[in-house]
């Protein structure tokens, strides 16, 4: 293994500016450690040692949750790991080891202050390094959320767009299949001799009652009741297919008066072809309107989506109204609600003025808490989810409440800690309190949060003019 010099310190980006005596300083003040493969560095919970520098070889930093071990970085040759100047964090969040043998030098950190105090260049180029670290964690840790929101979200939102689309394709098929029946009953239709009144008139009184819009609500015993009438009714003019007729003609709302009103504009003898022409209208009505309904229903789907994530704006602070990012939030979560059997309370105060944020992000905070509730209430197999919001002065506040079994007095410290979960592997990153809390102040916000058995409550509040 070949001696550290200056030279050697003047390969690190980070320090190829600092002049030789300050690294000569460096050099003669830190620990020259070999670690074998697998060797630890640091322990997650206890106090974070270093710098250390990274001479040859590599360190792996994890993290372990609930006994299982999630991967974060490595550290290379030319890197700067550990505690560096001015870092607030003194307890290490994380594991990390050595990646077969590895050469470092260690500084002390109980010398910080005499390296602060005397040694500005050193000093200046690790605070650097610290500022580029937590911008890239940042970065990364912002993208691993996304990418976890996105998760928490896929399989709601494939159930929700299958069921639609599964409609439109049975519908489409179902239509497909009735109007290639259409050319049975075109010689019926074809023979019929009415006038141009006639024909206007039955015209006019159908396509009236298929605009009318407040049909009545009927019950099973109703409906069944007024089919049986309007089936009697046609069996005595001998109009064919009268059970399927009255069928379609209750679902439109048609009564035996408006049936006698076509009557009277239509020859007794051709009644029969021109009301099952009128019922394969109807049928064909219903089916464009399902697919209408589930194209819908789609389209609301996916501009909820947009609107969630924000796609079309940028990332600057906006005035928007909060309630559109919550209950597009809600849309998204909305199977896990009811796969959970949850009961949604809402309690909004619509007077809210619109408030300046980044929405796309804000969206992220209501992602994690009210999918944090669902988790929380998920194994009673039942609850209620309370969200309410409020103006207090200048103020907006959001309140996120479930009725869960509350977070154990001995963890409430450590819940906006990063990687700090208590969820199973592959469930929970341990970074959606901490990125919740960094969005929150971001905002010039406060996150404060309430728990006993029953009752937990995470109370949001950031100022309505950003």
């Amino acid at each position: 293994m070949q001696p550290v010099t200056v030279s050697t310190l003047k390969t690190f980006e980070a320090l190829k500016n600092v002049p030789d005596d300050e690294l000569q300083w460096l050099l003669n003040n830190c620990d020259d450690i070999v670690l074998q493969d697998g060797d630890i560095l640091t322990i997650q919970g206890q106090p974070l040692g270093g710098p250390h520098f990274v001479i040859n070889g590599h360190i792996r930093v994890y993290a372990d949750q609930n006994g299982n071990r999630r991967e974060i970085t490595t550290f290379n040759s030319g890197e700067v790991a550990g505690y560096l100047p001015y870092s607030r964090a003194v307890i290490s969040s994380v594991n990390s080891m050595s990646v077969g043998e590895t050469h470092l030098l260690s500084f002390p950190t109980a010398r910080i202050r005499e390296m602060i105090r005397d040694h500005f260049e050193v000093t200046q180029a690790l605070v650097h390094v610290m500022s580029n670290r937590v911008r890239e964690f940042t970065a990364l840790q912002q993208q691993n959320e996304k990418m976890m929101a996105l998760g928490k979200l896929s399989a709601g939102l494939t159930h929700e767009l299958n069921n639609p689309a599964s409609a439109i394709v049975r519908d489409s098929a179902s239509l497909l299949s009735h109007l290639r029946m259409e050319p049975q009953s075109f010689k019926k239709v074809i023979s019929i001799q009415m006038d141009a009144a006639q024909v206007d008139a039955v015209n006019d009184e159908l396509f009236r009652l298929l605009a009318l819009k407040d049909r009545p609500h009927l019950t099973l015993k109703e409906k069944t009741s007024r089919e049986e009438e309007i089936t009697d009714w046609l069996d005595e003019r001998d109009i064919e297919n009268s059970y399927d007729l009255a069928e379609n003609f209750v679902d439109f709302g048609f009564t035996i008066a408006n049936l006698e009103t076509f009557c009277n504009h239509i020859p007794a003898n051709y009644c029969s072809p021109v009301f099952n022409w009128i019922s394969n209208l109807l049928v064909t009505e219903r089916m464009v309107g399902d697919i209408q309904e589930s194209s819908r229903r789609i389209a609301d789907l996916v501009n909820s989506v947009k609107t969630f994530t924000h796609m079309d704006r940028g990332s600057d602070k906006q005035y928007a109204n909060i309630h559109i990012g919550i209950r597009n939030t809600l849309t998204m979560l909305g199977y896990k609600l009811k796969k959970a059997s949850i009961t949604l309370a809402e309690d909004f105060d619509e007077a809210l003025p619109p408030v300046k944020a980044m929405i796309g992000e804000l969206n992220q905070v209501w992602t994690n808490l009210i999918d944090n509730a669902i988790d929380a209430m998920e194994p009673s197999g039942k609850g209620t989810l309370t969200i309410k919001t409020a103006r207090d002065r200048e103020f907006v506040q959001v309140t996120i409440i479930d009725d869960g079994p509350g977070i154990a007095d001995n963890i409430k410290s450590r819940i906006f800690d990063p990687f700090f979960t208590t969820k199973e592997m592959g469930k929970g990153t341990g970074m959606g309190l901490e990125v919740v809390q960094r969005i929150v102040h971001q905002h010039h916000g406060s996150i404060k949060v309430k728990s006993v058995p029953g009752k937990t409550e995470f109370v949001v509040c950031f100022p309505i003019d950003g």
